[in-house]
């Protein structure tokens, strides 16, 4: 008898404790599935990353390109849908469902952001437009930026000053290979003889190429 108290103690004290969570959350296990799509008020098109928030718990979802979600929720849960360019809209999970799903189609309206109106006026004078003109400054477009960088003394600073980025430095090096692979086992040619390596070579001293730097 002695050995039987405690124990009828201790599972009337769980009993109690699961009792009082029970009063405390009464839908802690009333898990759903929660799906549905979300789509256009006026062309009843699916909305593409939407977002679906349970409020107050810090989860939620997007739906996919065609607009269908799909969440675990609980009953009695608030869901908030939002996408830019939309309006907020929040339901609640009703508390007396039987099944463990539940299925929605939310509809959601364009919001109209109206921005301040803003006036343009005019120079008053002729004088003053013909002075304001030809003293502002155009930054170059993308053909004079394009016109210059082709200019021949422009392009040898480009080459002296800019370094090689990844693709030129793994291309020089992937050249580099196959001439090695492609000359094994032989004597690579020289081009002492050939007429037009020394082409090249005059051009670039007519160049300058090989000028000190300093």
């Amino acid at each position: 008898m002695k050995k039987i108290l405690p124990l009828f103690v201790l599972i009337a004290s769980c009993l109690i404790a699961g009792r009082s969570m029970a009063q405390e959350n009464p839908y802690r296990d009333s898990v759903i599935q929660f799906n549905g799509v979300v789509m256009t008020a006026d062309s009843l098109r699916g909305i593409a990353s939407a977002s679906i928030i349970v409020e107050g718990k810090g989860r939620g979802t997007i739906t996919s390109p065609d607009g269908v979600f799909s969440i675990a929720v609980l009953k009695g849960d608030r869901i908030t849908f939002s996408c830019i360019g939309f309006k907020n809209y929040s339901i609640s999970i009703p508390k007396n469902l039987k099944e463990n799903q539940y299925t929605w189609i939310q509809l959601l309206v364009n919001d109209t952001v109206y921005l301040p109106a803003t006036i343009l006026k005019p120079r008053p004078t002729r004088e003053q437009f013909e002075r304001d003109f030809v003293n502002n400054r155009v930054p170059d477009d993308a053909y004079e930026i394009a016109r210059k960088n082709t200019d021949e003394s422009q392009r040898r600073i480009l080459i002296a000053s800019l370094p090689a980025d990844g693709k030129e430095a793994i291309n020089y090096q992937m050249r580099q290979q196959a001439n090695k692979y492609y000359y094994n086992g032989q004597v690579p040619p020289n081009n002492i003889l050939n007429p037009a390596a020394w082409a090249d070579f005059i051009k670039a001293w007519k160049r300058g190429d090989f000028k000190s730097k300093n």
